[in-house]
């Protein structure tokens, strides 16, 4: 009989496995942000890089580095507060991407339910079919919707040969267009989570709870939705968290009236060429999005030491 300690991979392979997301979390997302939370606070001005002061704790001597760190600033953080712009398109692309959200859940549930009681012979089929729109260029689908929703696009001439609508309406450069593109690129993101929680659930639940006497609606309450609630909870965290940030589809299908901060932010990047005051609200974006997940862990965290 061989000894379970044999079978055990070495502690230096096991090192190894365990280091590599944390050194790819230091490359890719640390040093990355330290990067810009130096801009943050640093001073704009016509130069190249367009920011100063530029400091180098490995390169400059220490009393040089405590020199340029005496001359960092917060008006960039204060600025995000003062101007109305900016207040604006945070509070704008929060009530965009959660109200987006939303009507993605309501949207991707019956999806999602009808997938998880699809003959499995099916299932890999219509997975694959939701996500099949991956396999375009997320640009492309953005600008096909251009020639969808505009005047003379494809949406208004069905609508008038119908007879549905007398004149064309106007749908691109507007809320309204940023919403359905939303909704459009954003939908699998949310579809395979519900699908992923819905397929795992043990179907004899569900005839257990109408052998006690519940109806189709009350057993979908009462035990369908409840074991869905973590797929909703991960497919809105996919949704939202990017939502918000969202450059793309404002720019593209939005109008002048859609002020988004993803789109502030390039503004602030490569037309007012503000790389300090664009730092800084990546930084504000960033913290407002960590809120919600670090609520959502401590809750987590908190139901798991309940049920021990």
């Amino acid at each position: 009989m061989t000894s379970p300690t044999k079978n055990r991979p070495p502690s230096n392979k096991r090192w190894i496995v365990t280091a590599i997301p944390y050194v790819w979390m230091l490359f890719f997302f640390l040093v990355p942000f330290f990067i810009v939370l130096k801009i943050s606070f640093s001073s704009s001005m016509i130069a190249q890089p367009p920011y100063v002061p530029v400091f180098d704790p490995f390169g400059d001597a220490w009393s040089e580095t405590l020199e340029k760190l005496g001359t960092l600033t917060t008006d960039n953080y204060l600025r995000l507060v003062q101007d109305s712009i900016y207040v604006s398109s945070y509070l704008s692309s929060l009530w965009i991407a959660g109200s987006s959200t939303v009507m993605m859940l309501f949207l991707a549930y019956p999806i999602a339910y009808g997938m998880a009681r699809a003959p499995k012979s099916w299932r890999a089929t219509l997975v694959m079919l939701i996500i099949l729109p991956f396999w375009t260029s997320f640009l492309i689908r953005v600008y096909a919707w251009i020639s969808i929703l505009s005047e003379e696009g494809l949406l208004n001439t069905l609508l008038t040969s119908f007879g549905l609508i007398d004149e064309p309406i106007q749908i691109l450069s507007t809320n309204t267009a940023v919403y359905i593109g939303i909704l459009y690129s954003y939908l699998p993101f949310m579809v395979l989570p519900l699908y992923s929680a819905l397929e795992k659930m043990d179907d004899s639940l569900i005839e257990a709870a109408k052998d006690l006497g519940c109806t189709n609606i009350q057993a979908f309450w009462r035990v369908t939705f409840p074991l869905s609630i973590p797929g909703i909870i991960a497919g809105c965290f996919l949704v939202f968290i990017p939502a918000v940030g969202e450059f793309v589809i404002p720019d593209l299908l939005g109008g002048s009236e859609t002020v988004m901060i993803g789109k502030t932010m390039w503004e602030e990047f490569f037309n007012n060429r503000d790389w300090p005051a664009a730092s800084g609200v990546a930084i504000v974006l960033l913290v407002v999005l960590m809120i919600p997940i670090i609520i959502f862990q401590t809750s987590q965290a908190r139901q798991q030491e309940a049920g021990r």
